[in-house]
C-alpha cells in the first residue's frame, strides 16, 4: 500500500484491511512531521524545464502528427497544458490535452479512504491510433503511470505511449521508465519530492522534504 505524498509510508499485510489499514496509517502520519531539506528547482527552473522538454516531445515525436498529452490528475494536468502552450508557442499547433484520472485504476483502492473522490476523464479526442504522451509531476514506483496505462486502454488502442515527468526519483517497483525527464533525484525510501505549482499550490517550486519522528 502506498501511503503519503509521492511515497511509500508505510506497508501493511498483517489482518488489516480497509478502513481500519487507512486509519492506521493516517494516525502515523499525523504522529510524523515533514522537515524540508532543500530546494530541487526554482520556478525559473522549472519554467526552463519545460521549455526543454516542450521541444523534446516534438523532436523525438518527429513534429506533432497524432501529437496530444493526457496530463495525470492532478498535478500532471497543469504541466501538460503547460507543455502544449509551448508547442504552440513556437510551433503554431494547437496539440489536444486530455485528463487523466486513475483513481479507479489504482491496485490500492481500497485504502486510500472509505469514498474516495472520483473525478471524471476530460479527453475529448480519440485515443486511437494517437502518439500519446502521459505527463506527470514525480515517477516514483511506477503503479500510477501503470493504472494510467490501464486506463487509456479502455479508452482505445493508441499507436504509442510514452511518458514525461518533471522529476524522476528513483525507487521502480515496475519495469517503467520516462522517455522525458526534466530532472533525476536520487531519494530515499523516507524523502518526499513535493511539485508546487501556481495553479494548485499558489507557489513555484520543487523541494525535497523528509518524515521525521
Amino acid at each position: 500500500m502506498l501511503c503519503g505524498s509521492g511515497g511509500r509510508f508505510c506497508a501493511f499485510d498483517r489482518g488489516f484491511r480497509g478502513c481500519e489499514l487507512f486509519t492506521v496509517c493516517a494516525t502515523m502520519m499525523r504522529e510524523m512531521r515533514v522537515v524540508e531539506k532543500r530546494q530541487l528547482l526554482s520556478a525559473e527552473e522549472i519554467g526552463r524545464t519545460l521549455q526543454r522538454l516542450a521541444h523534446e516531445i516534438v523532436e523525438k515525436s518527429g513534429g506533432t502528427n497524432d501529437l496530444a498529452l493526457v496530463g495525470i490528475r492532478r498535478r500532471g494536468v497543469p504541466l501538460s497544458q503547460r507543455l502544449a502552450k509551448t508547442i504552440r508557442d513556437s510551433s503554431g499547433v494547437n496539440v489536444p490535452v486530455g485528463t487523466l484520472d486513475i483513481t479507479l485504476y489504482r491496485d490500492d483502492l481500497s485504502t486510500v479512504g472509505p469514498q474516495p473522490v472520483i473525478h471524471s476523464n476530460e479527453i475529448d479526442f480519440s485515443v486511437d491510433d494517437r502518439d500519446l504522451v502521459l505527463v506527470d509531476d514525480v515517477l516514483y514506483t511506477g503503479r500510477t503511470i501503470r493504472a494510467a496505462m490501464n486506463g487509456l486502454f479502455d479508452l482505445g488502442r493508441p499507436k504509442r505511449i510514452r511518458l514525461c515527468v518533471l522529476i524522476d526519483r528513483g525507487h521502480r517497483e515496475m519495469p517503467i521508465e520516462a522517455s522525458f525527464v526534466g530532472r533525476n533525484v536520487e531519494t530515499s525510501d523516507t524523502e518526499i519530492v513535493e511539485v508546487r505549482l501556481k495553479e494548485i499550490d499558489g507557489e513555484e517550486r520543487v523541494v525535497l522534504v523528509d518524515r521525521v519522528p
